[in-house]
């Protein structure tokens, strides 16, 4: 007899297509994710809403529409941590050039007792953002 969780639907999922940052304001973020982060505009379908390709992936900026009656998530904290992959030298020539644009590091780029040389900081609404390698 199968368990539920063998028979489930979901077992379709096979990825993350698509990764939606709920933005507190646009023309800051927008800047920094093409700017300092220099990620690759894929599309604008509105002004409150634009895309960016990470390879496979689509990374989004959105003003909230669905949540739109949510709470906010307050200042200071942050609502999500994304983790972007790079060479272990890139780790350090990425914070070089955050320092260069004035982007304050959480943590200088360190070599983690787990395997990975990280780099944290953190974007315009404060979300916690990752630069990190395996080493």
């Amino acid at each position: 007899m199968e368990s539920s969780r063998q028979r489930s639907p979901f077992r379709a999922i096979r990825a993350i297509d698509y990764t939606v940052i709920f933005v507190r304001d646009m023309t800051a973020m927008r800047r920094f994710y093409e700017n300092v982060l220099a990620l690759s505009l894929l599309r604008e379908l509105s002004p409150n809403w634009i895309e960016y390709g990470l390879g496979r992936n689509t990374l989004a900026l959105a003003r909230p529409s669905r949540t739109a009656a949510d709470a906010p998530t307050p200042a200071g904290s942050a609502s999500l941590q994304l983790a972007f992959k790079v060479s272990a030298t890139e780790v350090d020539a990425c914070a070089d050039e955050l320092v260069r644009q004035g982007v304050a590091l959480l943590s200088p780029p360190t070599n983690q007792s787990f395997g990975h040389r990280t780099l944290f900081f953190r974007d315009p609404d404060g979300n916690l953002l990752e630069i990190y390698a395996e080493i």
